[in-house]
């Protein structure tokens, strides 16, 4: 898992050498809305967490860009009163903007997830019952879709929702969703 983040982060570095005098390097922070997808999640409700990172936006057209990210995730899902799944990621997505009216785009592209928490933890905390770990996989793919407007300022706001692709877990067979709003700044 070190070895294809390491490789995630060299693959943005290079991208950003591509016209370094356009690129824009920035921060963002957010909320997330993160639900667990698939025939056996009907008894799970969504969780709110966070979502933080860093981001390069290098444009290629005057309306397209592409902008890689490196973000941290509070992802996973709870059953009400009883547990929660605490589900963390650092993820790297590769989105395509488009700028379809001046400061407004529309983002799209894939993402690459790397668990780095995973725990299955009680709600009532008087309880007595341990944290123990899901089983969840370590890598998840998912595709991102969403919305932003940029600010002359340098401030953006970005709202997207990840679909994910592949189970994180075979038993139950579950799948990410999350529902991000952020606020960003660009240099």
């Amino acid at each position: 898992m070190i070895k294809k983040l390491w490789i995630a982060c060299v693959a943005i570095a290079f991208a950003g050498t591509v016209n370094a005098q356009d690129v824009k390097i920035g921060f963002k922070v957010g909320m997330n809305v993160a639900s667990v997808n698939g025939s056996n999640a009907n008894n799970l409700d969504s969780r709110t967490g966070f979502v933080l990172g860093a981001i390069a936006e290098v444009p290629i057209s005057e309306k397209f860009s592409i902008q890689p990210e490196l973000l941290y995730s509070a992802q996973g899902a709870q059953q009400r009163n009883n547990f929660k799944y605490d589900l963390n990621y650092v993820l790297l997505p590769i989105m395509a903007k488009y700028y379809v009216a001046k400061g407004f785009s529309i983002e799209a592209g894939p993402q690459f997830s790397f668990l780095i928490k995973d725990q299955l933890v009680p709600i009532d905390q008087y309880s007595g019952a341990s944290k123990e770990n899901t089983d969840a996989e370590n890598f998840d793919l998912a595709a991102n879709l969403g919305l932003g407007f940029q600010f002359k300022s340098g401030l953006f706001f970005q709202t997207r929702y990840n679909l994910g692709l592949i189970a994180i877990s075979e038993n139950p067979d579950i799948k990410n969703g999350v529902f991000q709003m952020t606020l960003g700044y660009q240099f």
